[in-house]
Formats: C-alpha cells, sequence, structure tokens
C-alpha cells in the first residue's frame, strides 16, 4: 500500500526535523563546533534570524492534512490554514484594495490581500510564502546529492592516484569546459521537470567545483605524518578514510553548503525564466510576472514579491557563508592565532 504524497512529505519533514536534533545534540557534545556555531551566531545574528523565518515557513507549507469529517477535500497545509480556505478573487486586485483591479467590482475579501492578487485571482502573499519551500528544497537536497556525489568521487582520486585520478580529472574537466547552463537545460529537458529531476540536473553540474577541492585536499592529507602512521600500522584504507580523512574535509562540507545553495537557488530562478523550473517557485513567479509591467497601470507586486524573497534570502545566506568561511576556513584560524 503507497503512502499519499502529503503523508509521506509529512514523514520526510519528521526525518528531517529527527536528523537536525540529532545535528544539534553533535554540536552540542563538541567544543570546536559549538565554539565556531557560536561565533558564526554573534557575527551574524540578523542573517541567521532571517534564514530560521524561511525554514518555518517552508516548514509550515510542508506539513499537511485533511479536514476531518465527510466530503473530505484535498490536504492542505499548516501555511494554507492561516489563509481563508476561499481566499482567492476573479483576477488582479492591487495590495490592500477593496475593489477589482479591472472592472472595479468589489472584491470577496475587500482590503485583506497584502500584496493583491496574481491574474488568476490567488493571493500573492500566500504564493510568495509558499515559494520558500521550493527555494530551500532545491537547495538543500541538491547539496545533498552534489556533496556526497563529490566526495565519493574525489575522495578516492585523491587517495589512490594513478589510473583512477586521471580518469577523475578527465571527467572533471570534459564537465568543467562544457557551458552549465545549456547542460543544464539538456539534463531538465531529457528527464524531466519534476522536483527530484530539476535537484538532481543541478546537481550534476555543480558537483565538480567541490570534487577538485576534495581530491586536491585528499592528496594533501595522505601525506601527513598521522596517516602514515596509520598505514604503517596496518590500519586499514576505509578505517583510515572514515577516521582521518573524511573529519578533515568536514569544514568544506560546510562551507560548500551553504556558499553552493545561494548558486542553487538562483539557477532554478534562472530555468523558470526558461519556462523550465519548478511549480511554485519565486523564479516561476517572476517569469510570470515579466509580461505585467507592459500594463498600463503597471502591476507590480507579484514581481515585487517575489524579487523580494529571492532577494532576502540569497542575501541572508550569502552573509551567513561569509561569516562560516572565516570561522572554518584553517588559513583564517592560522591567521587569527
Amino acid at each position: 500500500m503507497s503512502l499519499e504524497p502529503h503523508v509521506a512529505t509529512n514523514l520526510g519533514v519528521a526525518a528531517l526535523l529527527a536528523l537536525g536534533a540529532l545535528a544539534a545534540f553533535r554540536v552540542r557534545r563538541s567544543p570546536f563546533w559549538r565554539e565556531r556555531l557560536a561565533e558564526v551566531a554573534r557575527r551574524r545574528p540578523w542573517a541567521l534570524a532571517v534564514i530560521a523565518l524561511y525554514v518555518v515557513v517552508a516548514g509550515l507549507d510542508a506539513v499537511s492534512w485533511r479536514d476531518a469529517g465527510p466530503g473530505l477535500g484535498e490536504p492542505r497545509s499548516a501555511l494554507e490554514r492561516l489563509f481563508p480556505a476561499d481566499f482567492r478573487e476573479a483576477s488582479y486586485s492591487a495590495p490592500l484594495a477593496e475593489v477589482e483591479f479591472y472592472g472595479g467590482a468589489p472584491l470577496r475579501h475587500p482590503g485583506r490581500h497584502l500584496l493583491g492578487t496574481d491574474i488568476l485571482g490567488r493571493d500573492v502573499l500566500l504564493l510568495t510564502l509558499q515559494g520558500a519551500k521550493v527555494a530551500l528544497l532545491v537547495g538543500g537536497l541538491t547539496c545533498a546529492i552534489a556533496i556526497p556525489l563529490a566526495l565519493l568521487i574525489g575522495v578516492p582520486a585523491g587517495w589512490f592516484g594513478g589510473r583512477l585520478d586521471d580518469l577523475v580529472f578527465f571527467l572533471i574537466s570534459t564537465l568543467a569546459s562544457m557551458p552549465s547552463i545549456l547542460l543544464l537545460i539538456a539534463l531538465v529537458t531529457a528527464i524531466g521537470r519534476g522536483p527530484l529531476q530539476v535537484c538532481f540536473a543541478l546537481a550534476v553540474t555543480g558537483w565538480v567545483g567541490f570534487c577538485r577541492l576534495a581530491r586536491a585536499e585528499t592528496l594533501k592529507i595522505r601525506e601527513l605524518d598521522y596517516v602514515q602512521a596509520a598505514r604503517a600500522l596496518g590500519v586499514s584504507t576505509p578505517r583510515i578514510l572514515w577516521r582521518h580523512v573524511l573529519p578533515n574535509l568536514t569544514h568544506l562540507v560546510v562551507i560548500t553548503f551553504v556558499l553552493t545553495f545561494s548558486g542553487l537557488v538562483l539557477s532554478e530562478a534562472v530555468l523558470s525564466w526558461l519556462g523550465l523550473g519548478l511549480d511554485g517557485s519565486w523564479g516561476q513567479m517572476i517569469d510570470q510576472a515579466r509580461d505585467e509591467l507592459s500594463r498600463s497601470p503597471v502591476i507590480w507586486w507579484n514581481l515585487g514579491a517575489a524579487s523580494f524573497a529571492l532577494f532576502g534570502l540569497i542575501l541572508a545566506v550569502n552573509r551567513v557563508g561569509d561569516a562560516v568561511r572565516d570561522v572554518l576556513d584553517p588559513r583564517t584560524l592560522r591567521e587569527g592565532a
């Protein structure tokens, strides 16, 4: 018996919460990570607060259920339940307007649409808030695919060297020589526009840079004295990689995740501009609103709301990314010592 989509999504949210609790527990037990996290919070408190707000909004939109009773309808998310069930109009309405933008007919909910409505009468504020889930899904899931893939390819190449390293380097060079946007468009066109397909396409075009970095770092780590001592004592290669190499790449994983996140969200916005993005994303809202700027009078609130939400998330993530890089980069730590 297969699970309904909203039940599977709820289970996924529960799994993410469990992973987050486990990560928080591990951080609290590690003095190094506890101090670094406190330093990032001290440097960028407002940026972290903004990101936390986006995460809460996305979480509310991800958890959904059906109402009890006869005549069960479609499941509604916790975010949608903050708005009336029939919170739609016939077409455009300006922010806080009491009549329709065209025709001047009275609205069903006069003065309650803080950011107006779109051409289908949907509340723009609700659409903007729902876009946070898509943005976090694109950034988080793509990084969850691309970073392990880069480690899986780059670490063995740097450790074993030889023909494996030559093959990996040839693959990296080949992919790096291709225009990423053209490769991304080709992949999305070939495999489809679903969330998993788009995230997979973004991961395929985004793992190369970190793979090169992981390979180079592994080449350096394998020559360190304690690694050579472990090999001399007969410690197996998998155990050395697990106990010594991968922990020394953790700071690079964290930095790459934070700095890559914003680029992935912007890449999805570019795909939406080309008609290949995800439904409900800010990029799709911007794409749908571009023709509205030529109307008279101008319908600006769709484009403004999506652009502001996208700008706020990217700015906050980049600010936190700069702080994470300064706190975790070994060269920065040595300079501050």
